[in-house]
């Protein structure tokens, strides 16, 4: 059974007096463990993509299945599967400002359990592993870019979820992070059996991937 299956999506914006279509029928079945890379031109969706598939925004038409499941936006408890199931990385890492890295990463766990010591302590352990424990009490403009993005990845991570959504991962990084975040990924796929959907315009990392589609006219083709 798949992780994850998009079946004939559709979503559109009205601008003004215009409606832009931006995915138009689109499908997609993504298993579990998969490392999926999709690239596409700028302003072609694949934000938009994530977004729907993170269940951070609604579509028009079209059907979306969690472990063959169909799964909504408008469902009652959504807030808590896209809190415990998905984790998401942006290419800006929204890192809240007066916190120090650790209470960064705790925080979507805290805000699913309550346990604010535990969610500390879960948090220290994810920063070590990632070679963040002496940054930990560090805020994030005491951080380098490429550390501020691993604190993302990190609080991405604490709630275990089993597909992570990327969006533009390395955008801000230079030629050196971009390389050890996406060997960072890698490296928690192969771990942890985590799935990942990496939407870039980097192609060095999309073919890193197992598998790599392109969104063009909105829908989903092989590279």
């Amino acid at each position: 059974m798949s992780l994850i299956e998009a079946l004939n999506l559709v979503k559109s914006y009205r601008e003004t007096t215009e409606k832009l279509d931006v995915i138009k029928g689109l499908n997609l079945v993504v298993e579990s463990g998969e490392m999926l890379a999709i690239t596409g031109e700028s302003g072609s969706g694949k934000s938009t993509l994530l977004h729907l598939l993170g269940m951070l925004d609604s579509w028009d038409e079209g059907k979306i299945f969690y472990q063959g499941k169909e799964i909504s936006i408008q469902d009652k408890n959504i807030n808590i599967f896209r809190n415990t199931t998905i984790g998401f990385i942006f290419q800006f890492h929204y890192l809240l400002k007066d916190f120090t890295a650790e209470e960064n990463v705790a925080m979507p766990m805290f805000i699913r359990t309550r346990n604010y010591k535990n969610s500390l302590k879960k948090a220290r352990e994810i920063l070590k592993n990632m070679d963040l424990d002496t940054r930990r009490h560090h805020y994030p403009n005491q951080l380098s870019g490429g550390e501020q993005q691993r604190v993302a990845v990190a609080r991405a991570l604490i709630n275990e979820p089993k597909i992570v959504l990327a969006d533009e991962p390395t955008g801000n990084l230079d030629r050196k992070h971009s390389i050890e975040l996406i060997d960072l990924m890698i490296g928690l796929n192969k771990k942890n059996s985590q799935t990942f959907i990496i939407a870039t315009h980097d192609l060095e990392s999309a073919a890193r991937m197992n598998r790599h589609l392109v969104l063009k006219d909105g829908v989903l083709i092989s590279e």
